[in-house]
């Protein structure tokens, strides 16, 4: 009589445990709390402990998502930038009169500007990075590049207006660029001071009429 073997039991092999804790934060959430606590403070004022509480991330954390205070206040400038360009390309791009376009343009900027009505905060770059900018080259770098890019913006607007007549032949649009380019600042700077949205509107009308000319009767 022939005796079965016996199979041995199958040892099943376990997949390898992960090691180390899950992330748990979300790296756009915390960058967007950084980014609101410099642009209130600036650079300089904000402490590590402020923003630990604001991201709800230990320093550990935070230099291992970010790198240092320095670096994480680069990338929430640059996350600044993207959020303003994104909110506004679509104003320098749509084929309206450049009365109308100015308008909208500067509407958009208040709305960014004044977005918390209990404590306005302005803009980053004439706020805050204008003045890290005088030490730091990166940063300088970074705002010299933000104004370039909004006067090119706007150079391009005034440059159609022209073509399309509705800007004097001798009109400069780079000139012009630049002049609509300030007014921006000027809203931003008058924001961060609560001067009010409708003195702050008074300053944009006077702005698009010198940029544009008296309105035809």
């Amino acid at each position: 009589m022939v005796q079965k073997e016996k199979k041995s039991p199958e040892i099943k092999s376990e997949a390898p445990k992960r090691r180390g804790r899950p992330r748990s934060y979300e790296p756009d959430v915390a960058l967007g709390k950084a980014l609101d606590l410099f642009r209130k403070d600036g650079f300089a004022a904000t402490s590590l402990d402020e923003l630990s509480a604001a991201t709800g991330m230990n320093r550990p954390s935070l230099y291992a998502a970010f790198g240092d205070k320095r670096e994480l206040y680069i990338k929430s400038y640059e996350r600044y930038r993207a959020d303003a360009r994104a909110s506004m390309i679509e104003l320098f791009r749509g084929e309206v009169p450049i009365r109308e376009r100015l308008k909208r343009i500067y509407a958009a900027a208040l709305d960014i500007y004044l977005a918390d009505a209990s404590e306005p905060r302005g803009c980053f770059t004439v706020m805050t990075a204008a003045s890290e900018a005088v030490a730091d080259p990166e940063i300088r770098a970074m705002v010299l590049d933000g104004f370039g890019e909004l006067d090119k913006a706007f150079a391009s607007c005034f440059r159609r207006a022209r073509e399309k007549g509705e800007l004097p032949a001798s009109a400069d649009p780079l000139a012009l660029a630049q002049l609509a380019s300030a007014t921006i600042h000027t809203i931003a700077i008058r924001s961060r001071a609560r001067v009010p949205r409708k003195e702050l509107e008074a300053i944009v009308s006077g702005a698009i009429g010198v940029l544009c000319g008296p309105v035809a009767n």
